[in-house]
């Protein structure tokens, strides 16, 4: 800003006194919140399909069923920590916040949630989630049963992830009659299982005994799971209207979800 300035109107300034001024209009240096690279045809399709659905109403959504996987590790600190200490005392042992560079282990956990209730928390004990994993610990223990409770309107939403699009998992959901809601790539913002997700990494987190063990923290992320209410859940789903409205005001681009 102070090289602009000087070469637009050859009057230079200091540093100090851009910051001031920027201040007196209110701007502030903050964090940018990260989110995924969005290209245009990522918009395009965002955009589209939230036109599509903006007036569904909460019987609409009633069928679906909201799934996702996430990973939790076992040192869950924000490493945003605070102490109180004087100067030069930052590195006394007391005043550090210590971790486990790669978070001391970690979990990949599937759930899923929707009108009616919310299905059991799966772990995925070992390896890497495959569409054959993904078929015979997810879809045909857990998905199907709760889809043929649904009935014929029953909608799996699951997202681009790999394994999801596998060729055996599209030939289960077919063989099966499992009907699969379009999803366009790097959405994440509307799928309101990810607000769930919080839900339950800050209910393990505020435990009085926190969990030491990957086996620990799987019991631990299974009973919170358990503990959040539905009410809650119903809330979350209950806002894709005002989700996919945000979508369409900021033209397929990043929302506040």
């Amino acid at each position: 800003l102070r090289r602009d300035l000087q070469i637009a109107t050859g009057r230079a300034v200091s540093a100090q006194t851009v910051r001031r001024r920027l201040h007196e209009v209110g701007l502030r240096s903050r964090a940018a919140p990260l989110r995924s690279r969005l290209t245009r045809n990522h918009m395009q399709a965002r955009l589209a399909w939230a036109r599509d659905r903006v007036n569904w109403v909460v019987a609409d959504w009633t069928p679906v069923l909201w799934t996702d996987e996430s990973r939790f590790c076992l040192d869950m600190t924000d490493r945003r920590r605070r102490v109180w200490r004087q100067r030069n005392q930052r590195f006394v042992f007391h005043n550090i916040a210590q971790h486990d560079r790669y978070g001391g282990g970690s979990l990949m956990i599937w759930a899923g949630i929707s009108m009616q209730g919310k299905t059991d928390l799966h772990v995925f004990q070992n390896g890497t989630v495959t569409g054959v994993r993904y078929r015979d610990e997810v879809l045909h223990p857990i998905v199907r049963p709760w889809a043929g409770a649904i009935g014929p309107d029953f909608i799996l939403m699951d997202d681009n992830a790999r394994p999801h699009r596998a060729r055996v998992v599209d030939q289960y959901l077919e063989t099966e009659s499992i009907e699969r809601m379009e999803w366009p790539s790097r959405s994440p913002d509307r799928n309101p299982i990810q607000h769930a997700w919080d839900m339950l990494g800050r209910a393990v987190k505020a435990r009085i005994n926190q969990p030491r063990t990957l086996r620990e923290l799987a019991v631990a992320l299974q009973e919170e799971w358990a503990r959040i209410p539905q009410q809650k859940i119903r809330n979350l789903i209950c806002s894709m209207r005002r989700r996919c409205q945000a979508v369409i005001q900021a033209g397929g681009g990043h929302t506040r979800y």
